[in-house]
């Protein structure tokens, strides 16, 4: 009875050391940029874009400079991602990217410099693109989930 009583408080004390780890939020920012470049890869598919949004909150807002000012967080904000993000999987050809630096602000968010370059097909028009940029991405995270994505082109 005391071997199982002991094997118990240890368990319950393991587990409750575990629960009080910090989130790691440099791991969790090369984990988001990981998962975002696959998303614009040439073969991505339903699979990546589920893994990327997985990451987010239901509410999360996009602001993406200058073509997307508002920064409004609403109900229905991954859906749109998701409604968004669906009209141009797979329209790149080729798509490289470089991360440069990564920036931690205590433990509310991180923002990602990144140097990418992608050519395709844009599905809209059916015109070749091409372009390479330099991005900085500023996420907000809460609950460990990323609540707010602002894009800024260098």
């Amino acid at each position: 009875m005391r071997l199982l009583l002991t094997l118990g408080l240890v368990l319950v004390a393991t587990f409750s050391a575990r629960a009080e780890e910090p989130f790691d939020l440099k791991a969790f920012a090369q984990h988001y940029y990981n998962t975002m470049v696959a998303t614009q890869a040439p073969n991505a598919g339903t699979k990546e874009l589920k893994a990327y949004l997985s990451l987010l909150t239901d509410d999360v807002g996009n602001q993406h400079i200058p073509y997307q000012v508002d920064d409004s967080r609403t109900a229905d904000g991954k859906e749109l991602m998701r409604k968004g993000m669906s009209f141009y999987l797979g329209a790149h050809t080729l798509y490289e990217s470089e991360l440069l630096n990564t920036f931690i602000f205590n433990d509310s968010g991180f923002a990602i410099r990144y140097k990418n370059h992608a050519k395709g097909i844009h599905p809209q028009n059916k015109q070749p693109i091409e372009y390479t940029s330099i991005m900085m991405e500023v996420i907000e995270v809460e609950n460990g989930k990323v609540a707010m994505i602002r894009k800024y082109h260098e």
